[in-house]
């Protein structure tokens, strides 16, 4: 049987890379799901936020313009369902008025987070696609030493993680 600490790379890999809900990786490696969430709480503490390395990886795979645009539409989205129920509802002009202050508050920082987020977690992304195109060279050139590297890569891009999303 696996190692914990195994167990936990892979689930760790799982969760960022194919985008495995915790709940399947629980079911997959016979864990339950709040191992999974206390692996991941654990790790953010120590400074590998598995939710910022998953959208380095997406940015990494399908570029920074899938994720902002995820993020906005998902935003917009809320937004107008905001706007529709403060049309539609039974509100004062003041209760109107503060919930679109409240609204435009929200899409500030959204924005302004946005911006500070995206340059850590694009370098991140780099980062991460180069320790794939290296383990793929080693796995079609020297498929020997593919086990190897693997072994290196696997821990080498946790630190990776915690270095760019600290």
């Amino acid at each position: 049987m696996a190692s914990t600490d195994d167990t936990r790379r892979k689930a760790r890999s799982d969760y960022i890379y194919r985008r495995m809900t915790g709940a399947t990786i629980a079911m997959a490696y016979g864990i339950s799901s709040a191992t999974f969430t206390r692996w991941k709480k654990a790790a953010k503490a120590a400074g590998d936020d598995w939710d910022k390395a998953r959208t380095a990886a997406i940015i990494a795979g399908e570029g920074i313009e899938a994720v902002v645009s995820s993020v906005v539409e998902d935003f917009m989205l809320q937004a107008q369902s905001l706007l529709d129920d403060i049309k539609e509802g039974d509100l004062s002009t003041k209760e109107k008025v503060a919930h679109l202050v409240a609204l435009a508050d929200a899409m500030t920082k959204v924005t302004s987070s946005a911006k500070r987020l995206t340059p850590r977690i694009s370098e991140l992304g780099v980062a991460q696609d180069v320790l794939r195109q290296l383990l793929d060279f080693v796995r079609q050139n020297f498929p020997q030493h593919a086990e190897a590297v693997l072994e290196i890569v696997e821990p080498f891009g946790e630190r990776l993680a915690g270095i760019y999303t600290s």
